[in-house]
């Protein structure tokens, strides 16, 4: 008898295991099925979340405008124990008050706003040990959503002090308690979470950057919206709006490309007129200093030294430009690289973000008027040109898995020979760990690229002045990169490596 009580207890753990197991493939389908495009390996963090034994504690940071906010509260169906949300620029009293309002909703009588942040916390901790507080139907779990923490912690409150207490506390003793919390102000985030060196040092069990959308979720995200564009717009799109999806978003299916950018960007009444400046002041409390650092070094194209960074935006080489230049990479806005013919000289600082290099370029100085009209002009296809090498940068991990190299480590970057004649220009660079480089030309045409007899010639000067100048002790590998592809003919085999839309587009 007894050890047929055993085997019905044993069937029915199991049985109790397959049918979670069940629901929680069932959640990452479903937040497939409600438009979360892409974003498998966030739906999967989340749902690993939901399925552990253990407290969790999850921070997801990413540029503004990315989805986060979007993504948690759909993959949840906004069914959370506690959800509130950060002001931006508002004073302690107005976050407390925004947090009290948040704490009644869900069940809190108290009505008094909290006197701190420490009373907030422990009125939040009693919503939570109540034993009709909504739990996810999947795990059991409580799921406490904390979005732009940053806004919470103003100027000499004790928010950060109270936070620490509230999770170590009592939170990290919960094993169902799921705690998200959630911030546009990455480098806050980073600084104050993360890299802490205090009271959440090693607390936190799980991180997700969320990244903008690659070409090819670009692509399932306009199909899923029923806008149909072929490739090579989605690739002038992502020139402008970057893998944005609060941006694609606003994409109107009933227009043609150049009307949405017209109609959202460069109309003074649309959606993203003022959204540059918008960006900056909502992520920084003194903004100034680093829309006038991307701005410098927006200037120079591939990138810009510390020193001279300093010199010509006017702010000087200290711990603020550090401050700057840190907060700005951890956002996205900008990267940091090392060149292999120019290490003794520093790291460059290039920006890499499509649509603050789009606004740098024609909002600014107001230089447009209608994206209709400057289509197919000179400036048009100068702009293009650039522009596309920076949508390269940007999906270096789909043109290394189309090399083969995905677990190779490299380094990106561009180089410019040092003779005033004679000399050369390479875009892209890939400087890889099992001893080659790919020299890598980057071209948007409208049909394939014809290498002609001209062109050759010049790929195999660029090749040689290289080698005479740097000497790497590594084997070069011509490597071109189309948005249309390349056409085959006796001039083309120069080229070891072709790269065309497909590669890019892959997910």
């Amino acid at each position: 008898m007894r050890k047929t009580a055993d085997y019905i207890i044993e069937m029915r753990y199991n049985l109790l295991e397959m049918i979670k197991k069940m629901c929680f493939q069932q959640i990452i389908r479903m937040a497939s099925e409600m438009g979360l495009v892409g974003r498998e390996r966030e739906n999967a963090i989340l749902a690993n979340c939901l399925r552990s034994k253990r407290p969790e504690f999850l921070i997801v940071y990413g540029r503004r405008r990315v989805g986060k906010t979007y993504l948690i509260r759909d993959f949840f169906r906004e069914k959370f124990s506690f959800y509130t949300t950060g002001i931006p620029d508002e004073k302690t009293r107005n976050q407390l008050k925004a947090f009290n309002e948040s704490l009644m909703l869900y069940g809190d009588k108290t009505k008094i706003i909290p006197k701190d942040w420490f009373e907030a916390f422990r009125r939040l901790r009693q919503l939570l040990e109540r034993d009709n507080v909504c739990r996810e139907y999947s795990s059991g779990k409580r799921v406490v959503f904390l979005d732009e923490v940053p806004w919470m912690d103003t100027a000499r409150s004790d928010f950060k002090s109270a936070f620490d207490f509230f999770w170590n506390s009592w939170g990290s003793a919960q094993e169902d308690l799921l705690l998200i919390v959630c911030g546009s102000a990455t480098s806050w985030i980073i600084n104050n979470i993360i890299d802490d060196k205090g009271g959440f040092h090693n607390r936190i069990t799980k991180r997700m950057h969320l990244e903008p959308f690659t070409l090819g979720e670009c692509e399932q995200f306009f199909l899923s919206n029923g806008i149909r564009l072929n490739r090579d717009k989605i690739i002038e799109n992502y020139m402008i709006f970057g893998g944005i999806p609060y941006y694609l978003n606003l994409y109107d299916r009933k227009l043609s490309s150049a009307q949405n950018v017209d109609s959202l960007i460069l109309d003074q009444n649309g959606d993203l007129y003022n959204e540059y400046e918008h960006l900056f002041r909502s992520l920084y409390k003194n903004a100034t200093n680093h829309m006038k650092v991307i701005e410098t070094i927006a200037q120079k194209r591939r990138g810009v030294q510390r020193t001279e960074l300093a010199a010509e935006s006017g702010i000087s080489d200290g711990e603020g430009l550090t401050k700057v230049l840190r907060e700005l990479e951890q956002c996205g806005f900008i990267r940091k690289y090392e060149n292999l013919t120019s290490r003794k000289n520093g790291c460059f600082y290039q920006v890499t973000d499509p649509y603050v290099l789009f606004s740098l370029t024609f909002l600014n100085e107001k230089k447009k008027k209608s994206w209709q009209n400057f289509m197919r002009s000179p400036e048009f296809y100068a702009w293009r040109g650039n522009a596309f090498e920076i949508v390269c940068l940007n999906h270096i991990s789909q043109i290394k898995a189309a090399l083969g190299i995905s677990g190779v480590e490299s380094s990106e970057y561009s180089w410019k020979s040092k003779k005033k004649s004679g000399g050369a220009q390479i875009d892209l660079l890939i400087d890889r760990r099992d001893d080659v480089i790919n020299l890598c030309e980057m071209k948007y045409t409208d049909t394939e690229f014809v290498i002609d007899k001209k062109y050759r010639d010049e790929l195999l000067k660029k090749t040689e002045v290289f080698v005479e100048e740097v000497h790497p002790d590594k084997s070069i590998h011509l490597t071109f990169i189309s948005a249309n592809g390349l056409k085959e003919n006796e001039n083309a085999d120069v080229i070891q490596n072709v790269i065309g839309p497909e590669k890019l587009f892959a997910l």
